[in-house]
This record gives C-alpha cells, sequence and structure tokens, in this order.
C-alpha cells in the first residue's frame, strides 16, 4: 500500500471530479473547439407532422419533419422521418423498411399520381385523380346493377354484391377502418379483406 491517506486520495479524486465537470460544462479551450467543429442541427426550423407508417399492419408512429411554410406559400420539403417515441404501438423504433421512409418518399420511381393502361395499349399513362376515380366509380357502378343479388333462391333478402371484392390498408386509424368497413358492407361486398392478411 502506498503512503496516501484517505483524506488525500477523496481531495485528489474531488479535484479530478471537478474539473471534468467544468471541462463537460465547456469551460476549457477543448470544448470550445468541440462545439465550434459541431454542425447545426438539422432540424432548426422544422415542421414536425405526426403520421402513421405506410408499410405494414403494425401501424407504427411516425414523426416527418418538413422544411417549408405552406402557409406562405413555400414549398413544404421532408428533411427527415423517425419513430414517434411518445406512439404506444412503437415507442420510436422502427424496422429496416420504416427507416428508410425518407429515401422513399423521395425516390425518383415514385408514383405521384394515378396511372392508366388503355385498352389495346402497352404502356401506362398518368390521369388526373378525377378521371380515375370516376372510371372506378363507373365500373363499381355497372358491376353492381349487373350481378346485384337482392333475394337467394328461398325469397330472402339478402343484399349481396359477390362479383367485386375490396383490399383495403391496415395502416390507418381504427375510426378510417371502421369507417370502410361499414361503407363496403353497405354495397353488398362480401369479399373484403385487409393488407395484414396479404
Amino acid at each position: 500500500m502506498s503512503g496516501i491517506s484517505r483524506r488525500d486520495f477523496l481531495r485528489t479524486s474531488s479535484a479530478g471530479i471537478a474539473g471534468t465537470t467544468l471541462g463537460a460544462f465547456g469551460f476549457t479551450e477543448v470544448q470550445a473547439a468541440m462545439v465550434a467543429a459541431v454542425k447545426p442541427f438539422h432540424l432548426v426550423n422544422t415542421t414536425e407532422t405526426r403520421n402513421t407508417c405506410t408499410y405494414c399492419s403494425v401501424a407504427c408512429g411516425i414523426i416527418i419533419y418538413s422544411k417549408g411554410d405552406i402557409r406562405k406559400g413555400e414549398h413544404a420539403d421532408i428533411v427527415h422521418i423517425e419513430g414517434d417515441a411518445d406512439h404506444p404501438t412503437n415507442r420510436g423504433t422502427l424496422c429496416p423498411k420504416g427507416a428508410a421512409l425518407r429515401d422513399i418518399v423521395k425516390s425518383a420511381t415514385r408514383l405521384t399520381q394515378p396511372m392508366l393502361r388503355k385498352p389495346g395499349s402497352d404502356k401506362f399513362v398518368p390521369v388526373a385523380w378525377e378521371v380515375a376515380l370516376d372510371k372506378i366509380a363507373r365500373a363499381m357502378k355497372d358491376d353492381r346493377d349487373a350481378n346485384f343479388i337482392a333475394k337467394n333462391a328461398d325469397g330472402t333478402t339478402v343484399n349481396r354484391w359477390l362479383t367485386t371484392g375490396f383490399l383495403a390498408a391496415s395502416a390507418t386509424t381504427n375510426e378510417t377502418a371502421y369507417a370502410t368497413y361499414k361503407v363496403v358492407r353497405s354495397t353488398g361486398i362480401l369479399a373484403f379483406d385487409n393488407q395484414a392478411r396479404v
């Protein structure tokens, strides 16, 4: 054992801890140089928007950070997407697909409008949302009118539409899922499934 006393050990240790603490608070030239070298936080002056991950039925919460104020006519550009730490499903974590959401949003191959392949054509052409929705509604109405079954062979009212099916998205809220279910069932569609089972 060396000749250091307990009192000297405590005094030396206290001085070391005090010096380290002062350094950690930025009172040394090394700390000042480190602060100067750190690049500015890239989420400063961004808008936070909470949303649900679009990939699967887990419905993890995400936070989307964008720069640009739409109210001022600016284009809002997404600069970062991360897991929502306050969300009860994922508590801030994301799978690899969810962690890559920003790259998917900015992908050059991402579709941003409806595409239509006309009969006899070998390629898809972009169309307006109104055109796409009108075409879908017209096709559904024509098929339902032609194939709706109001009564079965015994004369019992069944109100069934068996020639069309509906596949719903699972990355949504319970309220939206309930409304989707009510709308689809009200048309008589029986073939109704969810993305989570695919």
